[in-house]
């Protein structure tokens, strides 16, 4: 009975501590990238390009084949001894091996094991390439969970200053100082307050469930990201110049790779087209015999006459390609068109990155001129409030201009946060492109 009592809190507490997680980023992407489905298959591929790389290999080993029959012949058969055709039933047992190995291919299967291994190493920048985008993606996600967290915030300190308001209006209207239809505005005010409240929650949800999707989480109820106060970084990435950005970026970014990678293997497909235009070479060897049985006369035993029977057999043969239906210049013509597109996309592969990364770079320093901008606003905003709230207090300004200045600042105390994760994640945006991991930022 106490094991069980035990057993049960223990259960409690585990779920207890499991509905009370709060997910890092760093959790969040490797999460994700751990039970990602596309990243699986993306491993299932790397697993079907070693495979590829075997069968390459094993085209350099020479073949060897086992054989082996037994028949039975009823009729017309050949006297082994006199040659004379008489009726008779014969058992005939015969085996053997053969072995067979490629002299010379037009260097076919050396660039075949080339190729494969520019394809396993394609299919592993495949690989890395989706987890950079899955962890770029998942940390857009987290940044919105952030930002609908600092709103609901900004809009509960809104409400809870319209409510201390709605206090010294009453008292106001209660001494007389005030008509009693300014109260109502406020209150008005309080009611629009509270449906931002509801909105800014349902944003969290919607952004919590989006999260959670992304790590194929179900529980999306008790799902929740840490929370802490979120400092805006520092901008050191801003001092570099976007083309150092770029020549970063074209080293260390895997779509370039991938790119790279299939420019060469455009070239051994190339290589490998034409090996089929020279003549190939292929040597072998087999060994066989046989063991002869007949009801009308005597045969020698089986050790004799598999002594007796054996054959060996040694060939080489030559195949030179004269004619193909056209089929094998049209493969090389082929190659030849799949490499200049493999060329042009690896430029033009270059071209987007070059784009992308000065727009990252005018996109981040906006972003931090805007974040700069809003807070300035905010604090003259929060200066003009202060003063309208004091002549409001004494009765020397209306309602209508006094909601009027509340709702300029909440305005910019709501712009103030909108830039900054804006601002966040376009520079965690830039670092991505310069190679420093989104599970290095201060998230």
């Amino acid at each position: 009975m106490k094991k069980s009592i035990i057993i049960v809190l223990l259960l409690f507490g585990v779920l207890a501590q499991s509905q009370n997680k709060q997910w890092t980023l760093k959790e969040c992407v490797d999460y994700a990238l751990e039970n990602n489905i596309s990243v699986k298959q993306s491993e299932l591929d790397i697993q079907t390009s070693e495979l590829n790389k075997r069968d390459a290999i094993g085209n350099f080993l020479p073949t060897l084949n086992a054989s082996s029959g037994l028949s039975w012949s009823i009729g017309l058969n050949q006297d082994p001894v006199t040659f004379n055709a008489v009726n008779s039933t014969t058992r005939t047992l015969s085996g053997g091996i053969s072995s067979s190995v490629d002299i010379y291919r037009g260097l076919s299967n050396v660039n075949q094991l080339r190729r494969s291994n520019l394809q396993l190493l394609s299919s592993q920048y495949q690989l890395d390439n989706m987890k950079d985008n899955i962890s770029l993606n998942v940390a857009n996600a987290f940044v919105q969970v952030l930002f609908n967290k600092e709103q609901l915030k900004v809009a509960l300190a809104q409400q809870e200053v319209t409510k201390q308001d709605i206090n010294r209006t009453q008292e106001l209207v209660d001494a007389g100082s005030l008509p009693r239809g300014d109260l109502y505005e406020i209150q008005a005010t309080l009611a629009s307050q509270e449906q931002q409240v509801v909105n800014a929650e349902n944003a969290i949800l919607l952004s919590k469930i989006s999260l959670a999707q992304l790590l194929l989480l179900k529980d999306y109820e008790n799902f929740d990201i840490e929370e802490f106060k979120y400092d805006v970084p520092l901008a050191n990435i801003l001092n570099e110049t976007p083309r150092s950005i770029f020549e970063k970026a074209r080293e260390a970014r895997y779509d370039i790779k991938i790119a790279e990678n299939n420019n060469e293997i455009a070239e051994y497909d190339l290589k490998i087209a034409k090996a089929s235009l020279q003549p190939s070479l292929t040597g072998g060897y087999s060994f066989s015999s046989n063991y002869f049985t007949s009801e009308l006369f005597d045969t020698p035993n089986f050790e004799n006459q598999i002594s007796d029977n054996k054959n060996h057999n040694f060939f080489l043969s030559l195949n030179i390609p004269i004619f193909n239906g056209f089929s094998v210049k049209n493969n090389v013509k082929r190659s030849k068109v799949s490499l200049e597109l493999s060329k042009f996309q690896l430029e033009q592969t270059e071209l987007d990155l070059e784009t992308n990364v000065y727009q990252s770079f005018n996109d981040a320093k906006g972003a931090l001129k805007a974040y700069e901008a809003a807070q300035k606003t905010l604090i003259a905003r929060q200066e003009a409030f202060n003063y309208s709230q004091e002549r409001y207090t004494v009765g020397l300004l209306n309602s209508f201009d006094f909601n009027q200045s509340k709702n300029n600042l909440e305005s910019a105390q709501s712009e103030v946060v909108r830039t900054k994760y804006d601002y966040i994640f376009k520079l965690k945006v830039l670092e991505f492109y310069f190679g420093i991991p989104v599970t290095e930022s201060k998230l």
